[in-house]
């Protein structure tokens, strides 16, 4: 019989970035909870959930008690094999975008297959560019242009019903990605080699690289490459950097002439 922690709605995450207001991290953990969501993460909360946050969370409280308390947004969404960022402003450089109820049937089909996290921002400046960087897509609820300001726990308790009617209706979901997907920490590992090495060979200037750091980051996330790809970029970034000999396959194929045919020989996938 499949437990709780094995359901994907079990492995979504919302992380809060930055929160100013307590009792908006306990409506949070209120709407979350009415929902059947319980994996709520902090990242640098002005401060800590404290009695507004117990009252406004209205027997939501454990799911305050259990939440992490993170100094930095990666070490909220490490080992996230998906980042969805809700935002409502448009941004310079286009990125790829979901309404409500595509993000929950996308976020609930990825969390077949390992955590998920829905980051949601600041109460006056929402998620900065460097932030929303780090997702794959974002998402954005389509509300009266004449008055947007929606407040993060409403706009918590929106994306929460959508995650639970699209659970409940196991309706149609886009096809699992079954590929053992590079987490967040790992993507971040290989953007930073990635510019550190364009810088190196002379591509990018690192005073002006940042809108040629989202495009790229943009690029690579839309080909969400699984480890052993990964493994390869990085590979190909420390060649290029210089870390690794030109002539090192020649040494291998003078070492197995010498040896003859058949003798040392390593057959490639």
């Amino acid at each position: 019989m499949t437990t709780s922690e094995q359901l994907p709605i079990d492995r979504i995450r919302f992380v809060l970035v930055e929160t100013t207001h307590t009792g908006n991290i306990g409506a949070v953990a209120r709407a979350m909870k009415t929902m059947g969501l319980r994996r709520l993460h902090l990242v640098r909360p002005s401060r800590t959930p404290d009695a507004e946050a117990i009252a406004r969370a209205s027997g939501a409280d454990d799911l305050l008690a259990a939440a992490p308390v993170h100094e930095d947004l990666l070490a909220a969404i490490a080992d996230c094999r998906l980042v969805v960022g809700s935002s409502a402003r448009a941004r310079t450089i286009a990125w790829p975008e979901l309404d409500p109820t595509e993000a929950a049937r996308l976020m609930l089909a990825e969390a077949e297959q390992g955590p998920v996290a829905l980051l949601l921002g600041r109460e006056r400046s929402g998620l900065t560019n460097d932030e929303l960087a780090r997702c794959q897509y974002l998402v954005h609820i389509p509300t009266d242009p004449g008055f947007s300001s929606l407040n993060v726990a409403a706009a918590a308790q929106i994306f929460a019903y959508e995650l639970r009617r699209v659970w409940r209706e196991a309706g149609e979901r886009p096809p699992i990605d079954t590929r053992d997907l590079a987490t967040a920490d790992a993507m971040e590992g290989f953007f930073v080699h990635l510019s550190q090495t364009l810088v190196a060979i002379g591509y990018a200037d690192p005073q002006q690289s940042d809108k040629l750091s989202r495009r790229l980051r943009r690029l690579f996330f839309r080909a969400r490459p699984d480890w052993t790809e990964l493994n390869i970029l990085r590979g190909i970034l420390s060649a290029a950097q210089g870390r690794k000999s030109p002539d090192r396959f020649r040494r291998r194929t003078d070492a197995i002439g010498r040896q003859g045919p058949g003798d040392g020989s390593q057959g490639l996938d």
